[in-house]
């Protein structure tokens, strides 16, 4: 079990480091923190719409992974004590 915790706890690493980096990619819907931060360029980096459909589909991916992720760690946690 501890192997399996091990990687888990590294997964988990993984994909919060990918989620955040992805998050970050997203285009910004005008107004708010993205605008901030170089909102001009990714105003055309982001305006193929196959694109951004794919980073929604990636983030969302990263995103269940994540979770499930916590809940096993958690599981484990749980029946270990």
């Amino acid at each position: 079990m501890e192997i399996l915790e091990i990687v888990l706890i590294a997964l988990l690493v993984l994909t919060s480091i990918f989620l955040t980096l992805l998050i970050l990619m997203h285009k910004g819907k005008g107004g708010g923190m993205s605008d901030m931060f170089g909102g001009g360029m990714s105003s055309s980096l982001g305006s193929s719409g196959v694109a951004e459909r794919n980073l929604n589909r990636f983030t969302t991916l990263m995103a269940i992974v994540w979770g499930a992720c916590i809940i096993l760690l958690g599981l484990i946690t749980r029946f270990n004590a």
